[in-house]
């Protein structure tokens, strides 16, 4: 089915860039994006419907490339903590910090587990997420974290968005292992991947490299592993101290390396050199109250790809809207409105693997977007929390929140 959608301006977003077409329209057949131009240009093509967009901005459908949407309980209790003064490290010592959510999410069935986090993810699709990543790494049992996976799958195959299942078993030491970390990422390497793998469960494959979690050596090995199944890497690095997590995972190839408040500059060379993008979650900074700074102007001098992403988890990033933090990205970490719209839609794509499908809108790639009711792709970074106005369109078709 041919519809054409006209009256509209249009940013594109190719090249990383808001490409503005003031008087702009598409035309989509079935999934498809078939044109994109200025409205009098427009192809003398047959179509089957026509809508008039009023106006709208329109822009690629947003990216969410970094979630933990899945999991159970809540940390609430763990924040009052952190505000009178205990840190990330110390909470994790007392037995909170990610060993609470996995107790929470080995408790809960793959039903409650769906239910909790269909509230979260429609949240997100308020916001004009069309295409979202959903790591596993609370489960950290191999039923566990197949019981998370499969609820991923099966929230990709209930709702209108696109989700990426990740698996991220090396995230955190479970406490039968305790003092044996090297047993564990043998399990999880020549056991656990290969079966989740083997099951049509996973997309890619995420370690948490820092020292209250897995070494670089370990991490390595987790990645020759992904590599030998044919699975795209991903890596937690440079969150807490620097050690060199982002250049190994780009020695790798990997997608993306997230956090990075810690990244050096040698590591950045490394990853513009082997195409990994830089995913930056100011929402984990900005609930941390950390004041070290990602390394934006290394970046930018490098050109490594800035993706921005929600982070959304139950103990550092508690954040049910992407488009706040596109803003804090703005604000915290000094990115242009334009970069910051860039972080959610092509290069979110890149660090999903998916660029030269989503992301930007041209001609042959899958017809997300959504259409806001605003005078400006900048107001998508200015406006604070609420939910812009905006009609979403998941694969030529229109669908509702």
């Amino acid at each position: 089915m041919r519809t054409l959608w006209r009256h509209c301006q249009i940013a594109t977003m190719e090249n990383g860039n808001y490409n503005l077409i003031p008087h702009g329209a598409l035309i989509t057949d079935g999934l498809q994006l078939l044109w994109i131009g200025d409205e009098a240009g427009c192809p003398a093509i047959a179509v089957d419907a026509e809508h008039d967009l009023q106006g709208r901005l329109v822009t690629p459908g947003l990216i969410d490339c970094h979630s933990h949407s899945v999991f159970g309980g809540d940390r609430s209790q763990e924040f009052e903590m952190r505000l009178q003064g205990a840190s990330y490290a110390e909470i994790a010592a007392a037995g909170g910090g990610i060993a609470s959510s996995v107790k929470a999410t080995r408790a809960a069935d793959e039903q409650q587990l769906f239910d909790s986090a269909l509230r979260r993810i429609n949240a997100l699709r308020q916001d004009g997420v069309t295409t979202l990543e959903i790591k596993s790494g609370y489960g950290l049992s191999f039923e566990d974290e197949r019981k998370m996976l499969r609820v991923i799958r099966k929230l990709g195959e209930a709702l209108p968005l696109s989700i990426h299942s990740t698996c991220l078993a090396a995230h955190a030491l479970p406490p039968e292992y305790q003092g044996r970390s090297d047993a564990y990422i043998d399990e999880v390497c020549e056991a656990w991947l290969p079966r989740l793998h083997g099951e049509g469960l996973v997309d890619a494959v995420d370690a948490f490299c820092e020292h209250l979690a897995f070494s670089p050596a370990q991490v390595e090995r987790v990645f020759r592993k992904a590599q030998q199944l044919g699975l795209g890497v991903k890596l937690h690095a440079e969150q807490l101290s620097l050690l060199h997590g982002a250049g190994l995972a780009a020695r790798y190839n990997a997608l993306s390396a997230d956090h990075l408040e810690y990244l050096c500059e040698s590591d950045i060379a490394l990853m513009a050199e082997h195409g990994t993008t830089a995913v930056l979650l100011p929402g984990a900074f900005y609930f941390l109250r950390e004041t070290q700074l990602p390394p934006v102007a290394l970046l930018r001098q490098y050109q490594v790809p800035i993706a921005i992403s929600s982070d959304l988890n139950p103990g550092t990033s508690p954040v049910l809207s992407l488009r706040l933090m596109m803003n804090m990205a703005c604000t915290l970490f000094r990115l242009t409105p334009e970069e910051a719209l860039a972080g959610v839609t092509a290069h979110a794509a890149r660090a999903l693997g998916i660029g030269d499908r989503c992301g930007t809108l041209a001609p042959g790639k899958i017809a997300n977007f959504v259409a806001w009711e605003v005078n400006h792709p900048a107001e998508l970074s200015y406006w604070l929390g609420g939910t812009l106005a905006n009609q979403v369109i998941y694969q030529g078709q229109q669908t509702t929140n």
